[in-house]
């Protein structure tokens, strides 16, 4: 399902996007290189490192972002900014008020935000993106990208 209508870029925008793609496609395949080369080492100092190893550092590594809302609750906060509660609920359509609780404290425990509290009368929390956060942000940015161009959201 795409948004409607399309975005339309001009050609340079697209021509600046693709190129992002494209070089984060390179780095990504160089990263699989370094990996896949220190796993074929035969020397105890790199530890032992299979494929398994691999694909198990892979769902590890995406697993916070698999579960319904979490990547909602991140890409809010990545293009709104920071948010309190009720905000990011009305952001967040179909959203019950205890799944983002729970979503917000098992985001707060990987790191990925932070939680503030300023002491009132009346005390307010605001959450906002950690660098960890706002890092991963943008190194889903590219796919983000190749999806939306993939699907026709962009044009």
């Amino acid at each position: 399902m795409m948004p409607e209508p399309p975005m339309i870029l001009s050609p340079e925008d697209m021509l600046e996007i693709e190129s992002s793609i494209v070089t984060t496609e390179g780095m990504g395949a160089r990263i699989r290189q370094i990996f896949g080369g220190n796993r074929l080492r035969d020397n105890p100092a790199f530890g032992v490192h299979d494929i398994a190893w691999e694909v198990e550092a892979s769902v590890d590594a995406l697993d916070v972002f698999t579960s319904r809302w979490t990547i909602e609750i991140l890409a809010t906060l990545y293009i709104a900014g920071d948010r309190r509660f009720n905000e990011l609920r009305k952001l967040l359509v179909g959203i019950s008020s205890r799944t983002l609780s729970d979503k917000l404290r098992k985001c707060t425990e990987n790191g990925l935000i932070d939680r503030i509290v300023v002491d009132g009368p009346p005390v307010r929390v605001t959450y906002r993106l950690t660098e960890h956060g706002l890092r991963a942000g943008r190194l889903l940015g590219p796919l983000v990208a190749y999806m939306k161009l993939q699907k026709g959201s962009v044009q």
